[in-house]
């Protein structure tokens, strides 16, 4: 007990009284809420450390631990509240919480923007601008079976094994930073020029648990894409906006508003009955998204619902104000 600081036990203990905390509210709430699990010794090594802690040039001084250095150089502004330490593979990595006094952002002038996301393009714009995803585990699915099949083969407790697993956690590792690196950026990008963004309230949940399309979802990672828009946003002072689930984006037509309930997943292109537009499935929602937030700024709700047969033109976008601030999520700092 004595080799280590008494922080890291404590923090422990807060982070199991939160956990079971969220654990008996999401039951009250009638939401699916896993029972806390322990961590297991080498998997997800992690600790949190507060009191003295210090940065230098190229080092850190934590309790207890001293000084250590670090491989880049940091400087922090603000008043450092926790070190949070974690390893990955065979490296090592640091994280300090700080508080920090920043300006109110000024608003981003850009124009709005509406974003389809999807698996053959990552996003889709309202602007008619397709992102190709990089899909980083898929790639590398070939080297990670071979690395598995080579572990399988490394006899339990032996040092060959330890170095066989190491390898398959750096090649996680490089898989991770390559989907954090693509995400960064462009949610970067979005946030500094796009006074308005607009997104599909997705249930990603719900979708991984289709059999046939799991991997690929989970490897764009759109739940953090859509989590960093919204803290960038917060940022840069830019808004983002999210859809109601039950807002059909790729089923309504942009141009009349027709409603086709019968559009399969593998139609990527298909033709208005009404007004006899061609729509690029992608293209059509990204730009029914971005309608979504113009007619609901006005006071008027894009429902698109319809009535009677396999599609029907609505003869209104309905006028739900109430639906408004459900979709629409205003940032104040």
């Amino acid at each position: 007990m004595y080799e280590v600081s008494k922080c890291s036990p404590q923090e422990a203990l807060r982070d199991l009284d939160r956990a079971f905390r969220n654990f008996y509210r999401g039951l009250k709430e009638g939401k699916n809420v896993g029972f806390p699990s322990p961590k297991r010794k080498g998997v997800y090594d992690s600790c949190r450390l507060t009191g003295s802690i210090k940065v230098l040039e190229r080092a850190i001084q934590l309790p207890r631990l001293g000084v250590i250095r670090t491989k880049e150089r940091t400087k922090v502004k603000g008043r450092i509240l926790s070190a949070t330490i974690s390893r990955q593979a065979d490296r090592w990595f640091v994280s300090l919480t700080v508080e920090v006094e920043i300006d109110p952002p000024k608003p981003v002038e850009g124009k709005p923007i509406g974003i389809d996301l999807g698996l053959s393009s990552f996003i889709t714009t309202s602007e008619n601008e397709k992102v190709a995803p990089p899909k980083p585990l898929n790639k590398a699915l070939k080297k990670l079976k071979r690395l598995s099949k080579q572990h399988s083969k490394k006899q339990k407790g032996s040092k060959n094994r330890k170095k066989s697993a190491l390898k398959i956690g750096r090649q996680h590792r490089k898989i991770r930073n390559q989907r954090l690196d693509f995400l960064h950026k462009l949610s970067t990008k979005l946030a500094k020029t796009k006074s308005v963004i607009v997104v599909e309230n997705l249930d990603v949940q719900e979708l991984l648990k289709k059999k046939q399309l799991s991997r690929y979802i989970a490897d764009v990672g759109w739940s953090g894409f859509i989590r960093m828009l919204e803290y960038k946003a917060k940022w840069y002072g830019s808004t983002v906006v999210k859809a109601p689930k039950r807002f059909a984006s790729s089923k309504l037509c942009s141009c009349c508003h027709f409603k086709k309930n019968d559009l399969h997943l593998y139609e990527r292109e298909w033709i208005c009955p009404y007004c006899h537009t061609t729509h690029d499935r992608d293209v059509n929602a990204a730009v029914n998204l971005l309608q979504y937030y113009t007619e609901s700024s006005s006071g008027i709700y894009a429902c698109g619902d319809s009535s009677g047969g396999v599609g029907q033109k609505p003869t209104s976008y309905g006028s739900l104000n109430q639906e408004l601030t459900s979709g629409i999520f205003v940032h104040k700092l």
